[in-house]
């Protein structure tokens, strides 16, 4: 952890505040008005510098989405995002400094590399376009190499059909580290990964945030790995935040009840804490015509009338939660259920 993390007073190493995001859906009936796929609504976070903020949530509940906003691959249609306090312009040549400083690492490892160019060629590829010269990027790219455990000597050469699933992913790393960046956003980087590779790649990730000071965004539907590797966990659904705060409090003691159920589906390796009655039924409402007011109480057991008006973010302490039974002034009959 870098001495700007232990700062109270630093700025966040990435933050957004107020995003938002739709797709626009074209009917192909003649005269049916187009429909709007809202994908992201009022999406705000904190980044710490040194720290890791994991982002879990259903398949369908928007992380990808939020990764290619904070990239800038996809334009918000709202919104701000800061880089260590300074707001991100959309210009040509201010995104160009910006994706110097930020990364990602995407999911499919394959897809990621062109299989055209060498493992060498990928990861100099972009240190050559920021300007740097070829001795001094090939010299990048074998460092780095190394320091993700594959051996420039023998790795350098090949193309990435040549490479397994966990080294085509070292390579993605290695690639992300080029530019040094301040932060890495890691979308499902692990999910295609056997255990045992995964597990090397979770410790290799931690290793490298403290050799180079570097802040991660980790999105993962594995709530284990997301506690074994983040110090803050942000829960979404349909879009929204629900909740988020330090990864311990949030796994010992989720007020919002789409994280209890969340943290209740996960296996245990206990016999006798089986889990015997699903934790969550149902499934999600389309994002395109979603419920009024909280968007989880379609599915939720403690669902009232009140949870047809939308609930408001609270803090609590460290954690923030968007139900209206964590809210004791809310009306809800149970406000006291998750105090």
């Amino acid at each position: 952890m870098t001495d700007q993390s232990l700062s109270p007073h630093a700025a966040p190493a990435l933050s957004a505040s107020g995003l938002n995001k739709t797709f626009t859906v074209r009917e192909n009936s003649l005269g049916k008005p187009a429909r709007h796929v809202h994908a992201v609504s009022d999406f705000s976070f904190d980044l710490p510098a040194g720290s890791t903020l994991g982002i879990v949530g259903e398949s369908g509940c928007g992380k990808s989405t939020t990764a290619r906003l904070l990239m800038h691959l996809v334009e918000p249609d709202s919104g701000q995002i800061r880089l260590s306090g300074r707001p991100v312009s959309t210009t040509k040549r201010d995104l160009k400094a910006f994706r110097r400083q930020v990364q990602m690492v995407f999911q499919d490892s394959s897809a990621s590399l062109n299989p055209r160019l060498t493992i060498e060629h990928s990861i100099t590829f972009a240190p050559r376009v920021h300007g740097v010269a070829s001795k001094e990027a090939r010299e990048i790219a074998w460092r780095l190499l190394d320091r993700v455990g594959l051996d420039p000597a023998r790795f350098a050469g090949r193309y990435p059909h040549e490479l397994s699933g966990g080294q085509r992913q070292r390579v993605n790393i290695a690639r992300a580290l080029a530019l040094n960046p301040k932060v890495v956003i890691f979308d499902e980087a692990v999910s295609a990964l056997d255990k045992s590779v995964e597990a090397q790649v979770l410790n290799l990730l931690n290793e490298l945030k403290a050799e180079f000071g570097l802040s991660y965004i980790f999105i993962s539907h594995d709530l284990n790995v997301v506690r074994y590797i983040s110090d803050h966990v942000l829960v979404m659904y349909l879009g929204q935040v629900v909740e988020q705060g330090p990864v311990g409090q949030i796994y010992a003691a989720p007020r919002h009840p789409y994280t209890r159920a969340l943290l209740a589906s996960v296996p245990s390796a206990d016999p006798d804490q089986r889990t015997m009655a699903a934790p969550i039924t149902g499934d999600p409402p389309s994002p395109i015509d979603l419920p009024p007011g909280c968007r989880f109480a379609p599915r939720c057991g403690f669902a009232e009338s009140i949870c047809n008006t939308m609930p408001y973010e609270l803090r609590h302490g460290e954690t923030r939660v968007r139900c209206h039974i964590a809210d004791p002034k809310s009306g809800h009959s149970k406000a006291e259920a998750l105090q």
